[in-house]
């Protein structure tokens, strides 16, 4: 018979001291990482960079390292890594949750030069928060990227309530301004890198669309090519659909549909759209609109079927501020232009009329443009008197310094449709000659 074996295993009596010995997640170095947006991997690299920097040998840190430190497997890295690593996450090893051994042990003999470079590490260099590496610049991190963000959702809501396009452009231009200096004078892990990138390229993008919604096409296209850069560092496929999406906008306003449609190809062809339907939705319509404007009938009512089609699949989600505006409303907006150009004025108006039943009340300026549009098509029916009423509407609704051209300019073409009917009725005489004073 086989005799059984018992290995029993000494538990220290202190039990605290049996805890402290087990690893415990270090959760301030993984914050840290997690703010300056590194990955374990490129954190190890920017590490070993430093490290040959100090001693002139290439360091042997790993992803498996950092593991281990975030895990608290290691509590109190060598010396030359932890000075390394306090240079590269801009911090002291206490407040990145590491923990001295309670025991010092003599140092390893080493060379003298090499010694007096680390006790001059230790004695002043290691920077503060903020702040990185040899060359004292700025390092970034998920948290200035978030204030970035902040005052571009500022930019997003005065937009909205329509307080100025030239207010706008310029207020876009000089935050684009700021996240590209500190690009340029600071660094950052490549994911930080990336999201600053894209956020640049929706800023210039805001920046273009309020050029557009000031009719300066020219000026729009220019601010278009610096987004285009950087959404194309950003490497990422919904920052470029965003460009191309109001690349579409300036072609269209320069009569350029063949131009417009073929952007809007690039959008439907994106990674974006073949992921998200809503995407897909405002590609197609873009397509769809293009179409119309050359008279390409068949080919215009396919596309609007195929933007009706994914919009009904699209499903709530987190998506970027700026396409937020691309809701049921604007879906009858946009069909109401399509139908508009393909000479459907009564199905446009029925459109318009449910664009402005849903809109949301603080998208100001947009009410306006399309109280103004109402306006074109009830004149185009005939029904002046009407278009009169709606006409004054859509100038009292419209702040007096939002600087959109597009309304003004389709109210102007109301005036015009007007003054070509050579109406007498009184209410048209004096709307023709009260529209005369600010179109």
């Amino acid at each position: 018979m086989t005799p059984v074996i018992f290995t029993f295993i000494r538990v220290p009596e202190d039990a605290q001291s049996y805890r402290e010995d087990m690893p415990q997640l270090n959760r301030k170095l993984a914050d840290r990482i997690a703010d300056l947006g590194f990955s374990q991997a490129e954190l190890a690299r920017h590490i070993n960079v430093e490290i040959e920097l100090l001693t002139g040998t290439p360091g042997n840190v790993t992803d498996a390292d950092v593991r281990r430190w975030v895990r608290g497997a290691t509590k109190w890295p060598q010396d030359r890594i932890r000075l390394c690593l306090e240079r590269v996450l801009s911090a002291r090893a206490e407040d990145l949750g590491f923990v001295p051994r309670r025991k010092s042990t003599a140092p390893p003999e080493e060379d003298p030069v090499q010694r007096r470079t680390l006790l001059a590490v230790a004695s002043g260099s290691v920077l503060p928060v903020g702040t990185s590496g040899t060359s004292g610049r700025a390092r970034l991190g998920v948290n200035d990227v978030r204030r970035f963000h902040q005052d571009y959702v500022a930019i997003l809501r005065h937009d909205d309530a329509g307080r100025g396009s030239q207010k706008v452009e310029n207020l876009a231009v000089e935050l684009a301004t700021r996240v590209q200096s500190a690009l340029a004078l600071s660094t950052a892990s490549t994911r930080v890198r990336d999201m600053l990138h894209r956020l640049a390229a929706a800023v210039i993008s805001s920046a273009a669309f309020a050029s557009i919604d000031g009719s300066a096409p020219q000026r729009a296209r220019a601010h278009l090519d610096k987004a285009l850069t950087f959404a194309g560092l950003s490497r990422d496929s919904e920052a470029m659909y965003h460009v191309w999406n109001y690349i579409t906008l300036t072609s269209t306003q320069r009569e350029n549909h063949a131009e417009a449609i073929a952007g809007a190809e690039v959008m439907k062809r994106s990674s974006i759209a073949r992921r998200d339907p809503l995407y897909a939705s405002l590609g197609h319509m873009r397509n769809a609109n293009g179409l119309a404007r050359l008279r390409r009938q068949s080919e215009a009512l396919r596309a609007l079927n195929d933007a009706e089609h994914a919009f009904a699949r699209t499903t709530d989600q987190q998506r970027p501020e700026w396409i937020r505006f691309y809701d049921n409303s604007e879906l009858d907006a946009l069909s109401s232009f399509i139908w508009s150009a393909l000479g459907d004025h009564g199905r446009a108006e029925y459109c318009l009329h449910r664009t402005l039943a849903a809109i949301p009340d603080d998208m100001i300026r947009n009410r306006a443009l399309y109280t103004a549009h109402l306006s074109l098509t009830q004149a185009r029916q005939e029904d002046l008197e009407l278009a009169c009423a709606t006409g004054r509407k859509a100038h009292t609704m419209l702040p007096s310094l939002s600087g959109s051209r597009r309304t003004i300019n389709t109210l102007a073409a109301t005036r015009k449709v007007l003054v070509a009917s050579g109406s007498k009725a009184p209410e048209v005489a004096e709307w023709i000659e009260e529209s005369a004073q600010w179109i």
